[in-house]
């Protein structure tokens, strides 16, 4: 495979990435900042166990990292390609920030999604 034909098939496999719904909300909401996956589950309104594939997806594509902070683990963007794209893609476009409850200490710190 020559460096062009890989060049391609590397961004064919970003925009696959992108192209399903969840992980492009995932994404949408991360370039935000961290989340945590209770937050994310919040977001999304899906289960625990389905917003955690779409991120073990998106953590082995090396577009994602999780830290572990006390009992929470937090995800953010590590691929600075992924957040100039999602700029580009979302635009200057924020969403309301009211989601259902988030119980992390994050969110009830910072009251951002927990009213």
């Amino acid at each position: 495979m020559t460096q062009i034909q890989n060049e391609y098939t590397t961004s064919a496999v970003v925009f696959q990435l992108l192209a399903h719904p969840y992980r492009l909300q995932i994404l949408d909401e991360l370039r935000r900042g961290d989340a945590c996956v209770c937050h994310l589950q919040a977001v999304l309104g899906r289960t625990q166990a389905y917003v955690s594939q779409q991120l073990r997806i998106l953590r082995e594509a090396d577009v994602v990292i999780d830290e572990k902070d006390g009992l929470n683990v937090y995800y953010r963007i590590v691929n600075p390609h992924i957040l100039q794209l999602m700029e580009v893609l979302m635009g200057q476009a924020k969403p309301s920030r009211s989601v259902p409850a988030c119980p992390c200490p994050r969110c009830t710190e910072e009251e951002v999604c927990c009213n």
